[in-house]
């Protein structure tokens, strides 16, 4: 990989705090592709994160975390050059906020940025099931550009606890990125 990436990472109150926090642990993993780290937590995120994982770790994350409306961020604006945009996980109103070009926080502010310059937003979605206005706000979400990945793990790597199970569906959010990841590939030898 020549150039490193520059990514913003926003953590929404959706269930799948296990997803933000592998997240974080294989972008530390692979630091030696990544030139800045952005990240927005809402406070429901916080809550969540909290309530699923039993600890507040995101505190000692080794990232810039910047407030839910400080549009002073440097991925508040498209000139700053952020080149991917992961929500891990997505909220479905966050989603609608972001399918309809609402910018009322730091989040949909920077997606809104990353669609406009036609950079790359993955949206990790975790709700299940879909309600008709979820599917046309990923409908209008896809139109504009992003990548809608839902929480989907696959077991075909044979997963043997969470952390394994919710890496299958990193390791996709990773690879959408652009990033050179080591991780189980269908069909391939070891």
């Amino acid at each position: 990989m020549n150039k490193k990436i520059k990514i913003v990472i926003a953590v929404t109150g959706a269930s799948g705090s296990v997803y933000a926090k592998m997240l974080f642990a294989k972008l530390a993993l692979i630091k030696n592709q990544v030139e800045d780290v952005g990240l927005v937590m809402s406070d429901n995120a916080r809550d969540v994160w909290k309530h699923e994982l039993g600890n507040s770790d995101y505190e000692k994350l080794p990232f810039k975390i910047y407030g839910k409306t400080d549009f002073t961020a440097p991925f508040a604006s498209g000139s700053a050059q952020f080149n991917v945009m992961v929500v891990c996980p997505c909220s479905m109103g966050t989603l609608g906020r972001i399918a309809s070009g609402v910018s009322d926080d730091l989040t949909t502010r920077a997606a809104d940025v990353i669609l406009k310059e036609r950079r790359k937003l993955i949206l990790l979605i975790r709700d299940t099931p879909y309600s008709l206005i979820h599917i046309n706000n990923m409908k209008s979400v896809t139109e504009a550009g992003g990548i809608i990945c839902p929480a989907s793990p696959s077991f075909y790597s044979k997963p043997v606890d969470i952390d394994a199970l919710a890496a299958t569906v990193i390791d996709r959010v990773l690879d959408l990125a652009g990033f050179e990841i080591s991780s189980f590939r269908w069909n391939e030898k070891e």
